[in-house]
């Protein structure tokens, strides 16, 4: 089965102003659950904002990265699939 890619929203508080071994400390606690739930599913990235941050993660399906946030006691306020991408490239002819 292959994996699904998804954007998660996470309200966080502040987010935007922890140090960054903050932010070091939640990576960490972040891949330890990780590990327990792979291989059917992978974080790729996290953009940090004010009071959020925005996760693209790969994963069989949403109740992972539900069971993950659960895990791990980062929320998981919106979680939409990705069903395509597209870039300044996209009006290129191939």
């Amino acid at each position: 089965m292959s994996l699904r890619k998804f954007i998660i929203e996470r309200d966080i508080p502040s987010v935007g102003s922890f140090e960054r071994e903050q932010l070091r400390e939640a990576a960490a606690k972040s891949n330890d659950v990780l590990k327990k739930l792979a291989p059917d599913i992978q974080w790729q990235e996290s953009y940090v904002a004010d009071n959020k941050t925005f996760c693209v993660y790969l994963a069989k399906d949403e109740s992972l990265i539900r069971k993950h946030a659960e895990m791990s006691g980062f929320p998981a306020t919106k979680i939409t699939e990705i069903k395509g991408m597209i870039d300044p490239t996209t009006e290129r002819k191939a």
